[in-house]
């Protein structure tokens, strides 16, 4: 029996405020991971710009486009051309006043093979997404693919082990994380050092709970805050590929733009499984208290 080898790319880069130079960065990222074997390439979050967010301005609705639209077209065109499946992640003009943060699914024929509209919306000094992002409504729906169902999330969302775990009871086989994450640059070095350990470790407990590999693709580099009232985000980088078991598979540097090209066994997921049971060992029955926000 053939192992189900997948060589997955992530293109770990930093943004400036020209759309389309962030472009050719993405795609020549998605070209390289391509010409080393990859056939599926994971993108930041909004890496067609900088991450707004820092800021609430209701110019930034402007850069906002539909889907189908101009960026998911070209990455449609890109994954044709060089029969691989990319996803994306774009700000999506859903309707006059209404957006979301949207991650597109392009299979390795161009076409629109699905999208997921982020779920979780932070809100915390530097990161005002709930401003521009209507929360999204197509739930926690795998998308697939030519190589497989993708369970696509959006970086806030990587906290959340209920939106992981639905994910795989829905079959996802790989758990895809676009992100945008940082640190405020006046952070001591122990801050500094916690906050980056926690996001690893929580996306590498996805993947341990569940039994399924995780990519998670960030930016990186400075990015100051447009209103000159912040301190800015230094992102931090470190994308990586976690095996079924939590295990690193590849990992970026910090501060380099990177592009990262692995292999995943996907069938690995059900080794994993017959020995650490843990979707059979759910006691469904008792967590119906899962639906209330706090047990008062």
């Amino acid at each position: 029996m053939n192992k189900r080898i997948l060589p997955v790319g992530l293109v770990q880069q930093g943004c400036s405020e020209h759309r389309e130079s962030n472009l050719e960065t993405s795609f020549a990222g998605v070209r390289e991971a391509a010409r080393r074997g990859a056939k599926l390439v994971l993108l930041q979050e909004l890496h067609t710009g900088v991450y707004f967010c820092q800021t609430e301005d209701t110019a930034r609705f402007d850069q906002a486009e539909t889907i189908p639209g101009p960026s998911s077209e070209a990455l449609g065109q890109l994954a044709r051309e060089l029969g691989i499946v990319i996803v994306g992640s774009l700000f999506e003009r859903r309707a006059p006043g209404l957006y979301h943060n949207t991650a597109v699914v392009l299979d390795s024929d161009g076409r629109l093979a699905g999208k997921y509209r982020k779920m979780h919306i932070p809100d915390d000094p530097g990161f005002y997404e709930k401003f521009y992002f209507t929360p999204g409504d197509l739930g926690f729906e795998p998308v697939d693919t030519s190589i497989g169902r993708l369970g696509v999330l959006v970086c806030w969302d990587q906290w959340y082990p209920e939106a992981a775990r639905l994910m795989a009871l829905a079959g996802a086989e790989l758990l895809l994380y676009p992100t945008a994450i940082g640190w405020d640059p006046r952070d001591d070095e122990a801050e500094k050092t916690r906050q980056r350990d926690a996001w690893i470790i929580s996306q590498r407990a996805h993947a341990v709970a569940n039994g399924l590999p995780v990519l998670a693709c960030n930016r990186t580099g400075f990015e100051p805050d447009p209103s000159e009232k912040g301190p800015g985000i230094q992102f931090w980088g470190s994308s990586f590929v976690a095996g079924p078991q939590g295990e690193f598979l590849a990992q970026a540097p910090m501060d380099q733009e990177t592009v990262l090209v692995t292999e995943v066994d996907l069938d690995r997921s059900e080794d994993v499984r017959r020995i650490w049971p843990f979707l059979r060992d759910r006691r469904i029955e008792s967590y119906g208290d899962l639906l209330k926000r706090y047990r008062d």
